[in-house]
């Protein structure tokens, strides 16, 4: 990896390990996150509110369950729109909405929850804020009326909304990332087809490909939420990235698969777990890589040569089925001897047949062509 990716990638968040880097891990955080999204009827009345330089304190949950904080305030049970929403953040007080967002169901209420919740606000409105959220299971959202921003408190979790501007910066930067990412993957992938088909790969060939997959996946995992985010801002961004992360979930897998010194099962599913959880520096070393695979770490990465089982290569045959690739790498063990086999031999193997046997060679033998051709383009 270049100097350049690696303060990329520290620029990105990747030096910490995943559960502290982004608190938009949190699957409820960021359903309530897409929920106040830009595009959304929620949002609009939040950034009028802001426009008018008004504050305000907006509870999402069970209106009726929640009425044991409730001091004051008046019931509405108004349609919930952009519009009444600005016109009753005129008012001092908290408003309250359904889990629905279609009613405006309180407004004006003093919030009243425990004092002992402990809360590192300094403000009234994000201390009540945090502390109802952490009481409660509500969806609370303060807008700051000196600072003009939107702080979401979901539980124990807190999360500061940025301006578009800065979300959509930090996410065209993460896809210029991407878009090297998935350059280098491709690169080392075609790589790493030829020396399986020549019979020599070396476990840092296999290493390799392991760390720019993990790379290139939590990359676009990043853009994801930040599109999330985005909301109708984001669209075009998550057409791009769909296109440029293609299968790589697939390609990791088969990966794992093939050189999994277990080979295919639980074993290989949960290195496959262990690689998504390490930290950033962790995944720039082979050492802790190889281990994930089953290698001791005293293995020289470099030296050590690997037997490629086949599921990888098989997998870019077209409409050659999981099952089917499973029996023909279980039944001819290695994928030097698939590529030798004769058409009886794959006609053998259990649900293969005749037409399946045919297409098995042809697409090896395009997927070699193909290869050639490759190489010789990155030359």
């Amino acid at each position: 990896m270049s100097e350049r990716e690696s303060r990329i990638a520290s620029s990105l968040g990747f030096t910490r390990t995943p559960s502290e880097h982004d608190p938009r891990r949190d699957p409820r955080l960021l359903t309530s996150i897409e929920r106040i999204a830009p595009g959304t009827e929620l949002r609009q009345g939040i950034d009028d509110i802001i426009r008018a330089g008004e504050g305000a304190l907006i509870v999402i949950g069970d209106a009726e369950a929640l009425s044991f904080l409730y001091s004051g305030g008046m019931k509405l049970d108004l349609p919930f729109t952009a519009q009444h929403l600005y016109e009753v953040a005129k008012m001092d007080g908290a408003i309250i909405l359904n889990n629905a967002l279609t009613k405006i169901a309180y407004v004006n209420v003093q919030l009243m929850p425990d004092p002992t919740i402990e809360s590192k606000e300094t403000g009234t409105r994000h201390r009540t804020a945090e502390r109802v959220a952490k009481q409660t299971k509500a969806l609370v959202i303060s807008i700051s009326q000196q600072r003009e921003t939107v702080t979401i408190f979901q539980g124990p979790r807190r999360y500061q909304l940025d301006p578009i501007a800065t979300v959509l910066a930090k996410t065209n930067q993460a896809l210029a990332t991407l878009e090297t990412y998935h350059s280098r993957l491709e690169q080392v992938l075609t790589r790493l087809t030829a020396l399986e088909f020549q019979n020599a790969v070396a476990l840092e060939d296999v290493l390799i490909v392991l760390q720019r997959a993990e790379l290139s996946a939590r990359t676009a995992e990043e853009i994801e939420r930040d599109c999330l985010e985005l909301g109708s801002e984001g669209r075009l961004i998550r057409m791009q990235v769909v296109e440029l992360l293609g299968d790589v979930p697939g390609e990791k897998a088969a990966v794992v698969n093939d050189y999994h010194v277990a080979g295919p099962g639980p074993e290989a599913a949960m290195a496959l777990e262990a690689l998504s959880a390490l930290s950033y520096h962790e995944l720039l070393e082979f050492e802790r890589l190889g281990e994930l695979l089953g290698y001791p770490r005293t293995v020289n990465p470099l030296d050590h040569t690997v037997t490629p089982r086949g599921f990888r290569v098989l997998a870019h045959i077209p409409r050659l089925p999981p099952a089917v690739i499973k029996r023909v790498v279980a039944d001819l063990e290695g994928l030097d001897a698939i590529v030798r086999a004769s058409q009886r031999d794959l006609e053998a193997v259990q649900g293969v047949g005749t037409a399946r046997a045919r297409d098995i060679r042809e697409g090896l033998r395009r997927l070699q062509e193909h290869n050639l051709v490759d190489r010789y383009l990155q030359l």
